[in-house]
């Protein structure tokens, strides 16, 4: 990878913050509370007026589904309750205007600035040193950087000599990302941490937009929003058609356009733009508190991770004191441990266990987020600042998209299956629905797969999961379907809302293999995201999705061919409403089956490959 693949991209800059409106979330509180009593009304008579008796094997699973997804609706509506307005903080001026019990409040404030890197390109991460050096302050400020090498290579410390910055290396890679941290903070002492991942460029006001934030001597972090300005622009649809077909398909082009809007084909090809994630799902948990760290891009008070890492330290070894206390008293049948025996205990137990600021996992963002917020003597808090203050670069082809899918669904359901934050105690019962919404989320394959085949159960077979395709049936469904829409359009509003909807339809097969894996014991591997474009073409990783299409086409022309013939197992009104199901559903599969074809253009390659 050299400098000309950043060149092409240094022009662009992130997009502002969603403008908050009173009026708006009005609206959308409005109309959200709307669509839960009609969806709530729907899926009641789903179960008490629709279900098939003679196809129950079929009907039952597929309202089932549709329940699970109305509860996945309510969290949702939840989570996208509340927003609040885009306000930046005064920063503080001395250590003082954040710990104001600090012996040494006078002093400025020290701030360490951390890439974790393992085996990326040294001059990538040289691009990333180079922008915290330009980092701004109006006040004075100790900054300094460092750089967390796991993979101990020569080049990289020769890069961080010449950039005059701190190189700090370990002899294993034990807890790798948490591991490094954790080592990195035993030779650092500055009261706040910045962490970055490899690629991680800051901009020059991340400090000043952000320390304001901690002037609350109970906020523990601070996430920033992540942005990808390497995504590809695509092209406008007359061009792209042009290309293939000549005039007459710019013409075609230009007559789609008219109809439904500009059309960019080819931009953001794996869905990562990630401003539906930051500036609503994030943004919209500060006002109970629970919004999480996701790692590259946020700021921790020192004091906050230590503390929690201290309190998980302590209960860790009382754990273990009381089992090995219980062990031995069952075995000797006596009440009562002696003294000198317990203390041996306790200090075995002590030594045996690992002081982990960031917990050894491999979603050890949120692990440690869940930590810090279920410390109610402390009361922690957190914050998604709302403005993009760093860039990244974004997953290049298919297969690092699946690395990381993979990495942060397996690793949410480790937490949910072995440390649910539902059941923690400190948790508010609002920030566990807010947890919930996450974690549930990624049991959405369950009944995902369920709904992109029931349609075309239908098509080839003529079983219908409902007891007619009737007027009654349309006059429940459509009212739900209607107001749903219009909710979630006022309630994301200036942000594309299909793309991850089809997404998070795509994602089925992946996500079903997170589901298997835990539910197998098996650990989810730290494997480092890929910062280089893998070649060539992946229709390997798209089967299922392509399954769902063929059989859904399939499963149209039978149905058809059935109703010219005179078949009596198929309705009319039947093979509408599937048709038009199945055909969602292909246009869902469709993006993640293009992107496994996506090749950049040469304008968008240039020489980083």
């Amino acid at each position: 990878m050299t400098d000309d693949y950043f060149l092409k991209f240094e022009h662009r800059v992130p997009p502002p913050p969603l403008p908050y409106s009173t009026l708006r979330e009005g609206i959308w509180q409005f109309l959200a509370t709307v669509a839960l009593v009609v969806g709530g009304w729907y899926i009641w008579w789903r179960w008490t007026g629709s279900l098939n008796p003679d196809a129950m094997w079929f009907a039952v699973p597929l309202a089932l589904a549709e329940t699970c997804a109305y509860f996945g609706m309510l969290l949702f509506v939840f989570n996208l309750w509340k927003d609040e307005p885009v306000k930046i903080e005064k920063p503080p001026a001395a250590l003082g205007d954040v710990a104001p019990n600090h012996p040494e409040s006078d002093r400025p404030i020290a701030v360490d600035v951390m890439f974790a890197t393992y085996d990326e390109d040294p001059e990538l991460v040289r691009l990333g040193i180079q922008d915290a050096k330009r980092m701004t302050y109006p006040y004075p400020i100790d900054v300094r950087i460092h750089i967390l090498d796991d993979g101990r290579r020569a080049d990289m410390r020769q890069v961080t000599e010449e950039e005059g910055v701190n190189y700090i290396s370990r002899m294993t890679n034990e807890g790798f990302k948490a591991g490094n941290l954790r080592n990195a903070m035993e030779e650092t002492h500055g009261d706040f941490l910045v962490i970055f991942d490899a690629d991680t460029r800051p901009f020059p006001t991340l400090l000043e937009h952000t320390l304001g934030y901690f002037r609350d001597p109970k906020m523990a972090w601070v996430q920033t929003p992540q942005w990808f300005y390497d995504l590809p622009e695509g092209e406008r649809l007359p061009e792209k058609l042009a290309q293939k077909f000549g005039a007459r398909g710019s013409a075609f082009g230009r007559a789609v356009e008219k109809v439904i809007g500009p059309v960019t084909v080819g931009d953001d090809p794996f869905v990562n733009d990630p401003k539906m994630f930051y500036d609503i799902i994030q943004r919209r948990r500060n006002w109970v508190n629970a919004s999480f760290c996701c790692g590259a891009g946020s700021i921790h008070r020192r004091e906050a991770v230590m503390e929690a890492a201290l309190r998980s330290f302590g209960k860790k070894v009382e754990e273990r004191t009381w089992a090995v206390e219980e062990t031995i008293t069952v075995s000797s049948k006596e009440r009562e441990v002696a003294p000198e025996l317990m203390q041996a205990i306790k200090t075995e137990a002590a030594a045996t266990e690992v002081l982990t600021p960031y917990k050894f996992h491999v979603s050890e963002d949120i692990y440690t987020s869940i930590v810090l917020h279920s410390d109610n003597e402390r009361g922690w808090k957190s914050k998604m600042h709302p403005i993009v203050e760093s860039k990244m670069l974004s997953p290049q082809d298919l297969v690092t998209w699946t690395v990381q899918r993979f990495k942060y669904a397996g690793g949410s359901l480790d937490i949910l299956v072995n440390d649910n934050p539902l059941f923690r105690k400190g948790l508010s019962f609002p920030q566990r629905l807010m947890y919930a919404t996450t974690f549930y989320s990624y049991l959405a394959p369950l009944w995902n797969v369920i709904f992109l085949f029931a349609p075309v159960l239908y098509l080839l077979t003529g079983l219908s999961p409902v007891s007619a395709y009737s007027t009654n049936f349309f006059l429940h469904l459509i009212p739900f379907l209607v107001t749903l829409e219009l909710a979630i359009m006022v309630g994301t509003w200036g942000v594309d809302g299909y793309p991850a909807k089809a997404s998070y339809l795509s994602f089925f097969p992946l996500g079903l293999r997170a589901i298997w894996t835990i539910m197998r014991g098996e650990k989810v591997s730290f494997k480092v995201t890929p910062k280089t474009r893998q070649s060539g073409t992946f229709l390997s990783l798209v089967r299922p999705q392509i399954a769902v299409v063929v059989l859904t086409v399939l499963g149209v022309l039978w149905a058809i061919g059935a109703l010219i013939f005179g078949d009596t197992s198929h309705s009319a009104s039947g093979v509408l409403a599937n048709t038009l199901w199945g055909l969602n559903n292909c246009i869902a599969m469709a993006g993640i089956i293009s992107s496994a074809m996506w090749q950049p253009t040469e304008n968008e390659e240039g020489q980083s490959i």
